[in-house]
């Protein structure tokens, strides 16, 4: 019985090409002027809106279901919390109560 890993192909070998330029996949920022502090800025601000870093984080211990419905819905509560401390017209409302 033939294992995959025991079988090769010499015929199909690709190697390392430095001359020829290819499009890696994923995040990437130019240098431009030897400016590499600014592209840097460029790179984590990337990184940081694809989100992940966070996603990342996330996925870096199980979380049961329930532990993460109950963050979510305390998420939505301060949410909702926050969006009632800076509407001026539920401030009224309170007021008046």
């Amino acid at each position: 019985m033939k294992h995959k890993f025991n079988q090769h192909n010499n015929n199909n070998k690709k190697t390392y090409d430095p001359t020829q330029s290819r499009k890696m996949p994923g995040l990437s920022v130019q240098v431009r002027d030897g400016d590499f502090n600014y592209a840097m800025r460029k790179f984590k601000k990337k990184v940081q809106e694809s989100g992940i870093l966070q996603d990342l984080r996330d996925k870096e211990f199980y979380e049961k279901p329930s532990a993460t419905r109950k963050k979510a819905k305390a998420a939505a509560r301060a949410r909702w919390l926050k969006k009632l401390r800076s509407d001026p017209i539920e401030q009224i409302r309170k007021n008046n109560r």
